[in-house]
């Protein structure tokens, strides 16, 4: 009786971790169409000397990077620097409708905190005026310390 007891036992083991494992994939699939890693990709572009205010430039560097919602423009060591800010589709479109959202505003902070400006595609600067405006907008409150 006790071998025939162990004999259950261990077949209801058996089919409790089959179907625990779940069904194998075919191995003739189509391989699957992975998500970005990121919401968000920062590119340097590439950039010659500056001809004058980030502002006159920035319809220019968008051109070289359509799928760019902002540019983050920084001058370190005299040196102009010129940073694509691509977003996912579904952030894109959400920072497109609704600017102050705070994923979008997120990445403009970014890019201050980092010495830069931020302009949209149509060249205008998203300054903090801007940003406060926004708050307003969606009845954000900040405290800052003093």
């Amino acid at each position: 009786m006790n071998l025939h007891r162990c004999a259950q036992a261990f077949a209801l083991v058996s089919i409790l971790a089959a179907a625990c494992a779940g069904p194998k994939p075919p191995s003739s699939a189509a391989p699957a169409v992975q998500a970005p890693e990121t919401a968000v990709v920062r590119r340097p572009l590439e950039t010659q000397a500056p001809s004058g205010p980030p502002a006159a430039d920035v319809p220019a560097t968008i051109a070289k990077a359509p799928n760019a919602l902002y540019i983050c423009v920084a001058d370190v060591a005299g040196q102009r620097t010129e940073t694509a800010i691509e977003l996912a589709p579904n952030v894109r479109s959400l920072c497109q409708r609704h600017p102050e959202m705070g994923p979008c505003q997120y990445e403009r902070d970014l890019c201050r905190k980092s010495g830069g400006r931020v302009f949209t595609a149509d060249g205008r600067e998203i300054t903090r005026a801007v940003e406060d405006e926004y708050d307003r907008k969606v009845m954000r409150v900040r405290f800052r310390a003093n």
